[in-house]
């Protein structure tokens, strides 16, 4: 009798084990999700009407569900101060883990110098969360009386307050910058190419192919010295396509797009998401969080709809729910690269963005190898 006894709490315990692990590992989770095509994350009204009413400046219809209140330590207020005859291009907007001065100082050489082109307007800003280390803010607040470029706020920087940072960075954009034509967000580890985002944002559906392709013409136009009706027209054709402009009221939100990604559910994961927190099988398609592109109207748009849209931890995650409930699709690009592109200046010509630049020493390198090749 007492081999049956202790073989029953022998099997008990199996199955207590079992049952735990399933949990812990997410297969119940799993098990118990929605489907996204049932997505109803809140609110599931009819947001794109009530966003419509702040851009027009109309009374809200609807009061907002979530809010961003966070106090500015510093706000770069006069950094997109033009006079009426200047159009900002670009915005560069970093987000910069706090005591990240290294980093910071190695953008401002390379790819967030703001005087890159002289034809351009360019604007480069970091965001930083608080820190409880007096020395470091010391240091903060000398860096930004010396650059001007420092938007601090009062939440504490860490990675879980990521989409605070976002929308933060949001915020200010749209009260102290809110005419730029593009706005590009960025980590402060990535390596970005001016050149190649004006690219880009020309023709972002067909780049870098109608690059190549234009490129392609010209080197065979060397070669001979007449062009036939039909190439005469084609080279007339490409020259068009390479020198279009979006339309202001152009809805871009671009980079690298992911289309069928699933939630962690397995507890030990850095990622790890409860049902309770998000119910759903799949996000929506979304543009990692390393570098991406909008245009001004998806700036306010987002930036609106977040006020009738839970809080959500993932940055890149949250903006994907604001874009689907907007009807924004993200824009995928293969040049945007979320992992660290391996380096060789000719496999760098298109590149927009790459990841793993955290060391600002061989960023610096690489750009200006980039640069003296033409591609940044």
């Amino acid at each position: 009798m007492f081999v049956t006894f202790v073989k029953s709490k022998q099997r008990q315990c199996a199955t207590v084990l079992a049952l735990f692990l399933l949990y812990y590992f997410g297969v119940f989770a799993m098990m118990f999700q929605s489907s996204i095509e049932k997505f109803d994350y809140p609110l599931n009204e009819p947001i794109a009407e009530y966003v419509q009413y702040w851009i027009d400046n109309k009374s809200p219809i609807r009061e907002p569900i979530n809010s961003y209140d966070f106090q500015f330590i510093h706000k770069a207020q006069d950094k997109c101060s033009v006079d009426s005859d200047t159009k900002l291009r670009i915005v560069y907007v970093v987000k910069s883990a706090v005591p990240h001065f290294d980093q910071r100082d190695g953008i401002r050489k390379s790819w967030g110098f703001e005087r890159r082109f002289s034809d351009v307007e360019i604007r480069t800003i970091f965001v930083l969360g608080a820190t409880t280390d007096s020395d470091i803010q010391k240091r903060v607040n000398e860096e930004n009386a010396k650059n001007g470029d420092i938007v601090q706020a009062t939440f504490i920087d860490n990675y879980y307050n990521n989409t605070i940072k976002t929308m933060m960075a949001f915020t200010w954009a749209v009260k102290y910058c809110p005419s730029s034509k593009f706005y590009v967000f960025s980590d402060d580890d990535m390596y970005v190419s001016t050149k190649n985002i004006l690219r880009f944002v020309r023709n972002p559906l067909h780049y870098p192919r109608y690059l190549e392709e234009h490129m392609a013409i010209r080197r065979k136009n060397m070669t001979q010295k007449k062009l036939d009706v039909n190439e005469s027209k084609m080279v007339r054709g490409l020259k068009q396509i390479v020198n279009i402009d979006l339309p202001d009221d152009a809805e871009l939100y671009a980079g690298y797009v992911f289309r069928s990604s699933r939630p962690h559910r397995h507890q030990p994961s850095k990622w790890y998401l409860p049902l309770s927190e998000y119910p759903y099988n799949y996000f929506p398609p979304y543009v990692t969080g390393g570098t991406f592109v909008i245009t001004k109207p998806v700036l306010h748009k987002f930036y609106y709809c977040s006020f009738y849209t839970k809080h959500f931890r993932f940055d890149d995650i949250y903006l994907a729910i604001l874009a689907k409930k907007l009807n924004i699709i993200p824009v995928h690009s293969d040049s945007f690269y979320f992992e660290k592109k391996p380096y060789d200046v000719f496999g760098y010509q298109y590149v927009v963005a790459s990841h793993g630049y955290s060391d600002p020493t061989e960023l610096q390198e690489v750009w200006h190898q980039q640069r003296s090749a033409g591609n940044a």
